[in-house]
């Protein structure tokens, strides 16, 4: 019963809270009367008006689409390229400083350059952007999980005359891909912000586009609309992603509570 309480309290925080701060910014935004910050309400029909009717097939499809096309190739690349690194010391040596150069570097720096080379591909420079910087986080979390994996189990694989690839299928990637997936999550709300970056410097369509549009013409009411939609895309892709995260790792879960880990 206590589990029930603590769940309706924390459902209900959740609720209240949100509902408290546009309460309060909607008293303070009517009596203030700046257009700099208009009241929630004005805020929601604009969101209503653009994201929900007029405005959907022309920004938001494309900003979906390219989440999901740079979240796929991010999450590929980085198990692909993160087995062989987790697995071989020497090519760990070779490549970390350089994985960890890359990673370190702030998104800022390399639009610039990708503008430049890629700008008149279409899509693929926005894709392209996203994807570069959602792999890391996959990358180095597929190398902690594999070099995490007990030796024993590696050597017992191989006792049994299972081949590289079967010893990757059915013992590393299993054991690696909790850790996997976390990045995964990490990956996918950077995947957001990779998006409004790129939209912002280089598009004509998209969430971000709308935004700059917005900042530039003075039109706050756009602008905050858009900036909403940033939020609730953040939102729903994480909700989203901890349903399907919970499909994946049931049988992780399960076996630990039979193992007592």
């Amino acid at each position: 019963m206590s589990r029930r309480v603590d769940q309706a309290v924390k459902l209900a925080a959740e609720i209240a809270v949100p509902i408290a701060i546009v309460a309060a910014w909607q008293l303070w935004a009517v009596n203030r009367d700046d257009p700099k910050f208009p009241p929630p309400s004005t805020i929601l029909a604009k969101f209503q008006d653009m994201w929900l009717f007029s405005e959907f097939g022309t920004h938001v499809v494309p900003s979906l689409e390219r989440i999901a096309i740079g979240f796929g190739i991010a999450v590929l690349a980085g198990i692909v390229i993160g087995i062989p690194l987790g697995l071989s010391r020497p090519a760990r040596l070779w490549t970390m400083p350089h994985i960890e150069y890359w990673r370190a570097m702030p998104p800022p720096a390399l639009l610039p350059i990708s503008i430049i080379l890629l700008h008149s591909i279409g899509n693929l420079q926005k894709v392209s952007f996203i994807a570069f910087f959602c792999l890391f986080p996959v990358l180095l979390n597929t190398i902690d999980g594999v070099r995490g994996i007990d030796p024993t189990f590696l050597e017992t694989a191989r006792s049994y005359g299972l081949g590289r690839l079967e010893r990757i299928r059915r013992v590393v990637l299993p054991a690696a891909f909790p850790q996997i997936v976390a990045g995964m999550r990490n990956s996918l709300s950077l995947a957001v912000i990779m998006m409004v970056l790129s939209e912002y410097f280089s598009s004509t369509s998209g969430v971000g586009y709308v935004l700059l549009i917005s900042k530039n013409t003075f039109d706050f009411g756009p602008m905050w609309a858009a900036i909403l939609l940033i939020g609730v895309l953040g939102y729903l892709l994480n909700a989203l992603f901890s349903i399907v995260e919970r499909e994946l790792l049931a049988w992780h879960r399960g076996w630990r509570a039979v193992s007592g880990g």
